[in-house]
């Protein structure tokens, strides 16, 4: 089916979309229960039966996918709708691939742990760190997307959205910490966390300060990271970072 192999191509882009389907008829009307389009915000495939009824359940549609929330509408095909069919048609719009997408640089201790916390959520985990031994663990788990190749060869590459990116810098070294949140807090996100002390992000400001980076950008970003909730174990750490980050998606 077409939709089918539509669906696959925008989950494999990771693009957001809506599949539209009539799930009741009720009377007379253009489509039968059944019926499938699938919406994006610039394109769509498929028909729920054309003419101004289409036209609603298209914008319906996008209104669903920038809200990111599923919803049935009933539609009586009178006036209303431009249409003198005479009965009524349900849709259900189904929101798909808008999860909320981390990117976790470095794949340590505190990374490895948050990503067992994650699991489950729902949270798609992209973790990159070029030390093989690292990010090709057994304690990463198989959901996770794995990136073993340098940080800015990742950034150049990566898809950034000011709705559903996430961001959370714990890598090995310093300055590598550093020239990744120089580079990620000018990219569209929604959550830039930083692992590390007050006194290391105080550092890294003044730093970022004096190269010409202005207070708004800087203040994007969430040092020490996580809940304050206690505790330095990774498993600790990780904890509280997945709290800030589901508090963060679910607007808590």
């Amino acid at each position: 089916m077409l939709w089918l192999s539509v669906l696959r191509d925008l989950e494999t882009r990771h693009e957001p979309s809506v599949l539209a389907t009539v799930v009741a008829v009720s009377g007379s009307s253009p489509c039968p229960v059944g019926a499938k389009m699938i919406v994006t915000p610039n394109e769509f495939w498929g028909t729920v039966g054309g003419g101004h009824l289409e036209q609603l359940a298209l914008e319906n549609a996008r209104a669903a996918l920038l809200e990111g929330k599923s919803v049935s509408i009933r539609y009586p095909l009178g006036a209303t709708v431009g249409q003198c069919c005479g009965g009524v048609v349900e849709i259900f719009f189904e929101v798909l691939f808008r999860s909320p997408r981390l990117y976790l640089f470095g794949a340590g201790h505190v990374g490895q742990a948050l990503c067992r916390v994650l699991m489950g959520t729902a949270f798609t985990v992209e973790a990159i760190d070029e030390r093989s031994e690292w990010i090709g663990a057994p304690e990463l788990p198989p959901f996770v997307i794995r990136h073993p190749k340098p940080w800015d060869e990742f950034i150049e590459q990566a898809e950034w959205s000011a709705e559903r990116t996430y961001v959370a810098v714990m890598t090995c070294r310093h300055d590598w910490d550093q020239a990744i949140i120089e580079q990620v807090i000018r990219k569209p996100t929604r959550y830039i966390g930083l692992i590390g002390s007050d006194l290391k992000w105080r550092k890294f400001r003044e730093r970022l300060t004096a190269r010409g980076m202005d207070d708004a950008l800087l203040d994007r970003v969430r040092c020490p990271i996580g809940l304050d909730i206690g505790g330095k174990a990774p498993s600790e750490v990780a904890i509280s970072v997945a709290g800030e980050l589901l508090r963060e998606h679910y607007g808590a």
